[in-house]
């Protein structure tokens, strides 16, 4: 009796995952609703300028910074979206609505062990990376033909391992 207790409080204890569940829905929600400001944001100032007939100096990086910024905060968005998606279906219960979308070909969400949620997640985060990457790119100034080589041979870089994360779990 004594096991059949304590068995039934640990199995119960599972529910404890709904805590981060609940909290990276949140976090989600936040990093998509910030990331929606910054979108925002970049179009005010751009309408702002162009209606004062202005071009500041650094008008296209500001821009493009912007909006790869927010590119950014949406794929982590996304990474807390997965997280939770994944730890409730792992720990707590299948989501009937996704399985229905699953039997019509979207296994986007569709996660049935730890493994691949991790690996789910962490090819957002390589993306993440990848777009953080070429934010800073966009504002680095180059000041030599080494420094336009380092550059080429960092993009190539980039490239080749996002071919390489694309062939990952294809037969």
């Amino acid at each position: 009796m004594l096991e059949k207790v304590f068995e039934s409080s640990l199995w119960s204890s599972r529910f404890m995952v709904i805590l981060a569940v609940i909290f990276g829905l949140i976090g989600a929600i936040v990093l998509f609703l910030v990331a929606s400001i910054d979108i925002f944001s970049t179009a005010k100032y751009v309408i702002v300028t162009y209606l004062n007939h202005a071009h500041p100096e650094h008008f296209h990086e500001e821009v493009v910074g912007g909006l790869i910024g927010a590119v950014d905060l949406y794929l982590i968005g996304v990474v807390m979206l997965l997280f939770s998606f994944g730890l409730y279906e792992l720990f707590i219960s299948d989501i009937d609505i996704a399985k229905e979308d699953e039997e019509r070909e979207n296994k986007i969400l569709a996660i049935h062990s730890l493994d691949q949620l991790k690996d789910k997640i962490s090819k957002v985060i390589v993306m993440v990376l990848v777009v953080n990457f070429f934010q800073r790119v966009g504002h680095t100034e180059y000041h030599g033909a080494l420094e336009m080589l380092y550059l080429a041979l960092s993009i190539t870089a980039v490239s080749v391992g996002l071919f390489f994360l694309n062939k990952v779990g294809k037969h």
